[in-house]
């Protein structure tokens, strides 16, 4: 009832006639999040160290807060200095980035930053090349922009290298050369692999054989479980054809709304001339710099022990639930498990219905190009609690089926 008011009122508003052709649909109002969310990108609630934010905070602000006045900090406009000092420390120690300060742009979360690129790389017509399963705001985002999407299949070491190079051997064929790979290597989304470094010497390689570049996103890298990661596709680059997308997002918090992007200057100076907003947060940089120095790897360590543990009460309540109806790899790392159910399961409906009833899940459709995505389903299990993750999963189960008479049950199970 609420959109339908939305609607007429945005159809007599003085705005209507003045809108853009191509604005997207009108959004939703929000009123709450359900009561079993297993959508977006949240974090585990339990884990966000409140204590030692607000000790950063205080102390960054008695000690700096004067540069409060300035629009970089005093740091320049990539961002604040001693935020990025800390991310050169660290890309080079986790994942073998050898880049400066001066290597490194802040941005207003990892999504800024894919907009920026994007901004500078695309236009209408270009064609990229992606994993076949992807992040829905990448397919969102590339299908507004009017940039044809090339989907390569996964497997479970994520993008093959070998229907790669078929891809892209395909593309020469007819002239057309992709402006980039996208890949989610580490922890990819939806599927929660991780690419191995073979793999990603492979993925190079190709991109200097075929004369494109590689668009790494490696937002959830700090969320494999053992911390066993590869080294970064960008960590191998020799000639400056990667570009690499971070964030602290999924390590600390989505809402501090905290990302950066690591490029060779001929891109990263285009990338600031495009970023006009007169820089990111302050506070958050600020207080992210002073509590990182010494608090970041323990807290992640911390986090991925509370997160593989709620990714195992998932796993445990499909299988008590569904069974060998759902389908999936066990993850090792990140915040969501990528379900395959039987060929007679519509996810876009199911989702639908059970978005009514307070179950809210990502259907396949919307976040893959594979043909059979609809069958497909994403969980993120990162923000609800053990007890909801259990509950939430037994009324999808009861909701698929009534729809679908997915899983099989005995006329006397008890539930």
């Amino acid at each position: 009832m609420a959109d339908q008011v939305s609607q007429v009122a945005e159809a007599s508003s003085p705005f209507a006639d003045a809108l853009r052709p191509d604005t997207p649909a009108p959004a939703s109002r929000w009123s709450a999040f359900p009561q079993y969310n297993f959508v977006g990108g949240h974090n585990a609630p339990e884990a966000i160290p409140t204590a030692d934010f607000q000790d950063a905070l205080q102390k960054v602000l008695a000690r700096e807060g004067r540069t409060l006045a300035t629009y970089s900090l005093e740091s320049g406009p990539q961002g604040y200095l001693p935020l990025r000092a800390f991310l050169s420390d660290k890309l080079e120690r986790n994942c073998g980035i050898a880049a400066t300060p001066d290597d490194i742009l802040m941005v207003s979360g990892s999504l800024q930053g894919m907009d920026l690129i994007n901004a500078a790389l695309l236009s209408r017509g270009d064609t990229v090349i992606i994993e076949a399963a992807n992040y829905g705001g990448v397919l969102s985002r590339l299908s507004r922009l009017g940039v044809k999407a090339v989907g390569v299949p996964l497997d479970g070491e994520g993008m093959r290298t070998d229907a790669l190079r078929e891809a892209l051997s395909t593309l020469k064929s007819r002239g057309v050369t992709p402006k980039y790979i996208y890949t989610i290597p580490t922890v990819q989304n939806p599927t929660a692999t991780i690419l191995p470094e073979r793999r990603r010497a492979e993925m190079r390689a190709l991109a200097a054989e075929f004369n494109t570049t590689i668009f790494e996103d490696d937002c959830y890298a700090d969320l494999v479980f053992d911390g066993d990661r590869p080294p970064a596709i960008y960590a191998g680059d020799t000639d400056g054809r990667v570009v690499y997308l971070g964030s602290f997002s999924k390590s600390l918090a989505p809402a501090l709304r905290v990302g950066y992007v690591v490029a060779p200057w001929p891109l990263l100076s285009r990338l600031l001339a495009l970023k006009t907003d007169a820089g990111s947060g302050a506070l958050e940089q600020m207080m992210l710099a002073e509590y990182c120095a010494d608090r970041f790897d323990t807290h992640v360590a911390n986090l991925n022990a509370a997160l593989k543990a709620k990714s195992e009460v998932l796993t445990a309540a499909l299988g008590e639930q569904f069974g060998t109806a759902a389908e999936f790899e066990t993850p090792r790392g990140g915040i969501f498990l990528w379900v395959t159910l039987p060929e007679t399961v519509d996810t876009t409906a199911l989702a639908a219905r059970a978005g009514e009833l307070g179950i809210a899940v990502n259907p396949g459709a919307e976040w893959s190009i594979e043909p059979d995505a609809r069958r497909k389903i994403r969980i993120c299990y990162a923000n609800p609690d053990a007890d909801t993750i259990k509950a939430g999963v037994a009324k999808l189960a009861d909701v698929c089926f009534e729809m679908f008479g997915v899983p099989e049950r005995s006329g006397n199970t008890a539930r």
